[in-house]
C-alpha cells in the first residue's frame, strides 16, 4: 500500500470561537457542549481526498498562548484555519493581525490558510455579516466558509479537505521550483568549469 501523505494543520482564533468544537465535529460528526478552553490538543486523522490517502495532524490551539508558543505553532503548521465567531466582532478583528504574524513567520513563503466564520446557527446574534467575511477572505486571498460546529451546517469536512488540497498543491509547486533551481545551479557550475578550462 502506498505511504500516505502527511499534512500539518493548525487552528487559530480567539478563545471561545469554537475551534475545538469545529475539530471535534469534523472528526466525530458530534458536537461537544463543554470542554476546557485552555487545553491544546493534537489529533491524527486519516482520510481519502481525491483518491489519495492523507494523514492530517491537526493542532487545536487554546487561543491563549503566549507569543513564543504561538510562533512555535505557526512554524510547525503547513496549513492554517483562522476561525472567528460571527456573533463576536472582536474575534473577527483579530484575524488580520494573526495573518500578519503568520506572514512574518512564514516568509518568503505564502501562507496557506482558510477563513472560517463559526456559529452560523446564531444568525439572530450576528455581529459580522457574510459579506464582511467574504471581503476579508478576498483580501487574504483565501477560501471562506461560514458554518456551525453546533448544528453541523456548512461543509465542515470540506474546510479541512480543501486546506489539505491547498497544502499539497503548494508543495508540488515548491518542489518544481526547487528542482528547477538545482538544475540551474548545476548548469552554472558546469559553465564556470568550461570557462576556466577554455581560458
Amino acid at each position: 500500500m502506498a505511504k500516505s501523505a502527511e499534512v500539518k494543520l493548525a487552528i487559530f482564533g480567539r478563545a471561545g470561537v469554537g475551534k475545538s468544537a469545529l475539530v471535534v465535529r469534523f472528526l466525530t460528526k458530534r458536537f461537544i457542549w463543554e470542554y476546557d478552553p485552555t487545553l491544546e490538543s493534537t489529533y491524527r486523522h486519516q482520510a481519502t481526498i481525491d483518491e489519495e490517502v492523507v494523514t492530517m495532524e491537526i493542532l487545536d490551539t487554546a487561543g491563549q498562548e503566549d507569543t513564543i508558543q504561538r510562533e512555535g505553532h505557526m512554524r510547525w503548521g503547513e496549513g492554517f484555519v483562522l476561525v472567528y465567531d460571527i456573533t463576536d466582532r472582536g474575534s473577527f478583528e483579530e484575524v488580520l493581525p494573526l495573518k500578519n504574524i503568520l506572514d512574518e513567520i512564514k516568509k518568503p513563503k505564502n501562507v496557506t490558510l482558510i477563513l472560517v466564520g463559526n456559529k452560523a446557527d446564531l444568525d439572530h446574534s450576528r455581529q459580522v455579516s457574510t459579506e464582511e467575511g467574504e471581503k476579508l477572505a478576498s483580501e487574504l486571498a483565501c477560501a471562506f466558509y461560514e458554518c456551525s460546529a453546533c448544528t453541523g451546517e456548512g461543509n465542515i469536512t470540506e474546510i479541512f479537505y480543501e486546506l489539505c488540497r491547498e497544502v499539497r498543491r503548494r508543495r508540488m509547486v515548491q518542489g518544481k521550483t526547487r528542482r528547477r533551481s538545482s538544475t540551474t545551479h548545476v548548469k552554472q557550475a558546469i559553465n564556470k568549469m568550461l570557462t576556466k578550462i577554455s581560458s
